[in-house]
């Protein structure tokens, strides 16, 4: 099965879950900025959680279906239809072969996943079929897509048939307390960072309480805020430390960065706070020119949260099971 990228939309590149394991040779992780929606687009679409989709960013690209498949959108609402008929997101829907899926104005959120039946055929580059823009690896061709590419999909595990020429959305999908709740301008959960206490008291009580704007010079490697300036008690010498996605970093200028899917694998800036596993989601769907406020959980409440979120994870995987069965 092969789709036709008719128009590529302002950034649609291939992502799985990463490429993971190789950091301690500077190799990044990579993968989808939002991989709780890549995840469930996956299930729905009858794929392994972890198969290679399609991250698509604030405006979506035109794609043809060569053949009748089955899709899932998950992530933000940027307006797909399908031949001009609207599909709702978290859903699996059926896509009769020759129609293209199209997308409009973003209603929530910036990025969208759209998971096929079968995956995205692309190479394994380092185990993984993640895009770093930046290397030009992974991925098709190591690049975000351009119109006349020609996408492959591996083999469907057939466990659900088409049954009409026509799109049809199937009854049945994520629950919405499975979703992540998508703000605005969302207030994300973070622990303390390693150098939480090198920063002044009031710079301390600033990350607390003033929003910081996310602004347009922000990409998957990290998100850049503003508006708010942040200071040390007095200068700091840094050995280069290990850092994730979600760290939050403080440059000597004072205006944090986030660091996200693209990040690079040890950083010498302080770190002043870690964005929650859970949250993570939330930051990847703030589009340039919104606001984030950080709230403090402990390690202990960030972990009861996740535990939580992976139990609803496998709950919703074997509710699956028994729903195709």
């Amino acid at each position: 099965m092969c789709i036709r990228v008719k128009k590529p939309g302002l950034l649609t590149t291939v992502q799985d879950t990463g490429r993971f394991g190789l950091q301690k040779y500077g190799v990044l992780a990579s993968g989808a900025m939002d991989t709780m929606a890549l995840r469930l687009a996956n299930l729905l679409a009858g794929n392994e959680e972890q198969a290679a989709a399609l991250e698509i960013t604030l405006l979506g690209p035109a794609l043809v279906f060569e053949k009748a498949t089955l899709v899932a959108l998950a992530g933000g609402n940027l307006s797909p239809a399908v031949d001009g008929m609207p599909i709702p997101l978290w859903r699996p829907v059926y896509i009769p072969a020759g129609s293209t899926l199209t997308f409009g104005g973003a209603v929530s959120g910036c990025r969208t996943y759209l998971a096929v039946a079968g995956g995205i055929c692309v190479p394994d580059v380092m185990e993984s079929r993640s895009t770093y823009l930046r290397a030009g690896i992974g991925g098709f061709h190591g690049r975000a897509l351009q119109a006349g590419d020609v996408l492959k999909t591996g083999e469907s595990t057939g466990w659900l048939k088409a049954p009409s020429d026509e799109a049809v959305v199937l009854p049945w999908g994520v629950s919405h307390e499975l979703r992540p709740v998508y703000e605005e301008n969302p207030v994300l959960r973070v622990v303390r960072g390693p150098e939480f206490e090198c920063f002044a008291e009031e710079s301390k009580q600033k990350f607390w309480k003033e929003p910081f704007r996310v602004t347009p010079q922000s990409d998957r490697m990290g998100y850049r805020l503003a508006d708010v300036s942040l200071e040390l008690t007095e200068p700091l010498e840094m050995v280069s430390s290990a850092v994730s996605f979600g760290t939050i970093q403080v440059p000597p200028e004072g205006n944090p960065i986030v660091l996200l899917a693209d990040r690079q694998t040890a950083g010498g800036y302080p770190r002043i706070a870690q964005i929650i596993s859970v949250d993570l989601p939330l930051i990847a769907q703030v589009k340039p020119g919104g606001y984030v406020r950080f709230e403090e959980v402990s390690l202990e409440e960030a972990q009861a949260l996740y535990v939580k979120r992976e139990f609803d994870m496998k709950q919703f995987k074997q509710g699956l099971t028994l729903q195709v069965r």
